[in-house]
């Protein structure tokens, strides 16, 4: 099953994720199918969210499954599922 996930980087106490597509049986920071966005939390506000909204609908229009916190972030960009 393919998932929208995080892939974490960054140092310790200083994470930074990017929004991947990858197979659900492979590692958290293993190899991935595309890239399609960047996390970054500690950053301010306006800063911490961007992806490719058309890849993103892409992936979820042929069954790819997203995570629950990566359904969190695609709602606090006002993205709908």
């Amino acid at each position: 099953m393919v998932k929208i996930r995080l892939k974490r980087f960054g140092s310790k106490k200083r994470p930074y994720y990017r929004i991947v597509v990858q197979d659900s049986r492979k590692p958290r920071d293993g190899t991935t199918i595309e890239e399609i966005g960047i996390y970054h939390p500690i950053e301010a506000e306006d800063r911490q969210i961007a992806f490719k909204e058309d890849r993103a609908r892409y992936w979820l229009s042929v069954g790819a499954q997203p995570t629950d916190t990566v359904r969190k972030i695609f709602n606090k960009k006002n993205f709908t599922l």
